[in-house]
């Protein structure tokens, strides 16, 4: 049985050069043409359609839903309204941490910080924790972003962005309340009640629990994991926030193409959901790239966009749900290489577009 302690963390991978590229994407290709229920997938190349498979499919999307709040962050970074310097106690970060609901991303994302020195007494700079939120795939800081940007600005840019078919942002950490009972119910009460709620009452319990972790410092001590049990677990995890892969690719074309927000906001988004530039192999032959990924036990989402030095723009989305978890192992030990390949090999691109034709 596998535990909440991975259920929803994945962290960007980083391209290497070309050289590394070896054969596995094929197998990853290969998991598709034969699981075509299980995957949507939607690919772009200069604006054209080159492959897509369940496109407008709506499916679960995992932290890959992060992209919104980054996009969010840089916009109000560039009307002044955040500073990227503001500091960030790390005590406010730390009301929205549930330990043993993350697969450690939090604790990996501050001994990343500390050991790049980039915490300062007990503070850190709100550009790093949005950083974190994307690069280490922190919930606790997504969290915060989400108290302090709002909820309703961030759910406001899938109007903003046409995203016609996404359903509600609402914070990821206090969602894992609405599996715990004060009142010692079963389990089959409480998922039995969590059927029968909208989608508004749904968001509306977790936004109230996302308010009160703000304020009551206790709260998060009378979380247990072990009560989350792996029925539970499901049924989290086909109600999180959702989409089609057509429309983040519509999302990742804007990010792309530089020309829809102005110069400040992607100026501000770059450091934030770009930071697989910061590798000196990425930066030979991209001239801007950007990606997030997500998981849980049976979901495996990613979103990138890329433009080469050569001029090519090229946007990818691939969705998987009801996975088992040696499929989502695998799959993620192969899913570098496969958008590798995808960005790096017209061929393979081309025969992605005759498997799934």
């Amino acid at each position: 049985m596998k535990n909440l302690l991975s259920l929803f963390f994945l962290s960007n991978f980083f391209f290497s050069t070309p050289i590394f590229a070896q054969n596995n994407e094929n197998d990853f290709l290969q998991f598709i043409v034969k699981n075509k229920n299980k995957c949507a997938l939607y690919l772009t190349e200069n604006d054209s359609v080159v492959a897509k498979l369940n496109e407008n499919k709506i499916m679960p999307l995992a932290s890959t839903v992060k992209i919104l709040v980054a996009i969010e962050y840089a916009k109000q970074v560039a009307k002044n309204i955040i500073a990227e310097d503001d500091m960030v106690a790390l005590s406010d970060l730390d009301r929205y941490y549930i330990p043993n609901t993350d697969g450690n991303a939090h604790p990996n994302w501050l001994a990343y910080e500390k050991n790049a020195n980039h915490i300062i007494g007990d503070s850190i700079q709100l550009l790093d924790v949005a950083r974190g939120m994307i690069m280490h795939s922190s919930n606790a800081n997504t969290e915060y972003l989400m108290e302090l940007l709002g909820l309703d600005n961030i759910n406001s840019n899938i109007k903003i962005l046409g995203l016609k078919n996404h359903t509600a942002i609402y914070p990821l950490v206090a969602s894992l309340f609405m599996y715990q009972s004060p009142r010692k119910n079963t389990e089959n009460e409480i998922l039995k009640g969590i059927k029968k709620l909208s989608e508004e009452q749904y968001c509306r319990f977790i936004f109230d629990m996302h308010k009160a972790l703000a304020y009551d410092t206790l709260l998060k001590q009378k979380y247990k994991p072990e009560q989350f049990t792996l029925n539970m677990q499901q049924v989290w995890s086909q109600r999180l926030p959702a989409c089609s892969p057509k429309e983040y690719v519509r999302m990742a074309s804007i990010l792309n193409n530089r020309s829809y927000f102005d110069a400040e906001t992607y100026a501000a988004l770059a450091p934030v959901l770009e930071t697989l530039m910061e590798n000196t192999a990425n930066k030979q032959w991209l001239k801007h790239a950007g990606m997030k990924g997500g998981s849980t036990a049976w979901v495996l989402t990613k979103t990138l966009y890329a433009t080469t030095k050569k001029g090519k723009r090229i946007e990818l989305a691939y969705f998987f749900n009801n996975l088992t978890l040696p499929e989502g192992d695998m799959l993620q030990e192969l899913m570098n290489k496969f958008e590798l390949s995808i960005l790096t090999n017209d061929d393979f691109r081309n025969k992605i577009k005759l498997a799934l034709k």
